[in-house]
């Protein structure tokens, strides 16, 4: 119960910042396989196998909630005052990830090297959102006051998010931040558990879009890694790196825009710690 717990509480920790996934952690930490197998027994499994998966996610999910409360309620607060110390740490956590991921998938990149154009293709893809979606401005959404246009595309983001939690690569809060929607969402996450039950009519359909694309998502990606992998992998890769480019446009999305990150505005110690976040998860692995 206690492990599980704890894991949950890692996933929520990287859910909740653009950058790195709850996916990575999952992998990076040792319980990919069955997190990934557990969400699909859930949704197609038979019924011992149901109960087993969500005996297991129930003991994932308390952490996971706990550790969500927690980031939001201090992210937040430190997105807006120190946009610039937070989105260095995001910068830091892809770093670090990226080469643990390569190694731990050297030989599936080895077997099949012309799919690297699924990396070239992935981190197109994540760059091009974010560009396109800066330059219509798609930032601005108030969650407080329910709309039929927010509350559908708040659906059609929490279907798109929620896939990316499953992925060992990008992370479900940069494809928030590219749609515009991240800190909407993490500022009436807050609001709720303050009691500001204003944002729930927006909120129930972001989560009932996450929980159409839980069901629907989760074979889709198993199926791609059993049959695709080394296109899958490469394009999990491709993403990582197109989100680099999410997270320096990041302080672009506040409700107040300010400068993209740029070299003069890195932290440094802030990036640092960011991969050793990273590689501190991966040595609690091999442990």
């Amino acid at each position: 119960m206690l492990r599980e717990g704890i894991n949950g509480f890692c996933m929520a920790l990287a859910d909740s910042v653009p950058g790195v996934s709850g996916g990575t952690v999952a992998f990076i930490m040792g319980f990919y396989d069955r997190f990934i197998g557990s969400i699909h027994d859930l949704a197609f499994g038979r019924r011992t196998e149901r109960r087993a998966a969500l005996s297991y996610l129930e003991k994932l999910g308390i952490g996971w909630v706990i550790g969500m409360a927690a980031a939001a309620t201090v992210l937040s607060a430190l997105f807006e005052s120190h946009i610039y110390v937070v989105s260095s740490l995001f910068l830091g956590f892809v770093a670090g990830s990226l080469p643990l991921v390569v190694r731990e998938e050297k030989d599936t990149l080895r077997s099949d090297p012309k799919a690297f154009v699924f990396c070239l293709a992935g981190a197109a893809l994540v760059a091009g959102i974010t560009w396109a979606n800066s330059a219509v401005g798609g930032a601005a959404m108030d969650l407080a006051h329910f709309s039929p246009v927010t509350a559908a595309k708040l659906f059609v983001i929490g279907m798109i998010a929620i896939s990316a939690m499953f992925l060992p690569g990008i992370s479900g809060s940069t494809l928030l931040l590219i749609f515009g929607a991240y800190m909407p969402v993490i500022h009436a996450v807050k609001e709720i558990f303050s009691f500001h039950f204003s944002y729930l009519p927006c909120m129930a359909f972001f989560v009932c879009g996450i929980v159409a694309g839980a069901a629907t998502v989760v074979k889709a990606i198993r199926l791609s890694l059993e049959r695709f992998r080394p296109q899958t992998v490469q394009l999990i890769l491709g993403m990582m790196i197109g989100s680099f480019y999410a997270i320096v446009m990041g302080p672009t999305t506040l409700e107040t825009p300010a400068a993209a990150l740029s070299f003069s505005s890195l932290h440094l110690p802030a990036a640092a710690l960011g991969v050793l976040l990273v590689l501190g998860m991966q040595m609690i692995k091999e442990r």
